[in-house]
């Protein structure tokens, strides 16, 4: 290759305008969530003109979209990869427990990015609403993988593992080192639980108990609650579980 050809390869491979903003805000938002990183930080970070940014992203709501969806695009194709070559069903429902030990080992701040970003923004506000849509997205992954198992109830199972996985997650920020490995444990007895030929005997049903005190009707209409509670009602909870 003569000069003028290394250098158009060297040009080709150079990040454009629109992947330097999303490279730049894709750390700063795993790291430090939504609402405290501005644009003007992206902007300075990523080398770009204002004009430039708000020619690829309108608004700061659109480029965290991008960064969601890049993100899900990236965790879909690991789960796939760590998926594919598995003889046993049931092994390869269990493998995305590894792709999050990989994850949690390399210090991959978006792993929990859906979970952080609804609980930041709210299950009303469309960053929310978008995150939510991520995760029924993985859960059918989980609800797929089951069904090829010949998993009892996969939808079931997925939720029952999504649970896992966003727990997982928690305690991995709180700095447990075994958080997918435990989580893993539990996968398995809950593989046991939903095959086919050993369906669960166990009821689903919450040990009785009484609270004399009204402990938990006090907390649930304490001062600080009851705005939220009133925004918390039978139409918003239908749509919410609609959603899932």
């Amino acid at each position: 290759m003569d000069a003028r050809g290394e250098t158009r390869a060297t040009v080709s491979l150079r990040p454009g305008a629109r992947d330097k903003i999303l490279d730049t805000s894709y750390e700063l938002f795993a790291r430090r969530g939504i609402r405290d990183v501005g644009v003007d930080e992206i902007i300075s970070r990523s080398g770009v003109a204002k004009a430039t940014f708000y020619r690829h992203f309108p608004s700061k709501d659109a480029l965290v979209l991008a960064y969601l969806d890049r993100w899900f695009v990236a965790r879909s194709a690991a789960i796939e990869a760590a998926t594919e070559g598995i003889e046993s069903t049931e092994e390869a429902v269990l493998a995305v427990f590894g792709v999050l030990h990989d994850w949690f080992e390399h210090g991959t701040a978006e792993a929990s990015a859906f979970l952080h970003v609804m609980i930041e923004m709210g299950p009303d506000h469309p960053l929310g609403q978008a995150s939510m849509d991520y995760l029924t997205r993985t859960r059918k992954q989980l609800a797929d993988l089951a069904e090829a198992a010949d998993l009892r109830d996969p939808e079931g199972f997925a939720w029952s593992c999504h649970i896992l996985i966003k727990g997982a997650m928690v305690a991995d920020s709180e700095g447990d080192t075994e958080a997918a490995a435990r989580a893993l444990t539990m996968a398995r007895l809950l593989v046991e639980e939903h095959h086919e030929k050993k369906p669960s005997s166990a009821p689903r049903r919450f040990t009785a108990w009484t609270d004399p005190e009204g402990l938990n009707q006090n907390v649930a209409t304490s001062a600080p609650q009851r705005a939220a509670t009133s925004r918390a009602s039978t139409p918003q909870r239908a749509r919410r579980a609609g959603s899932r």
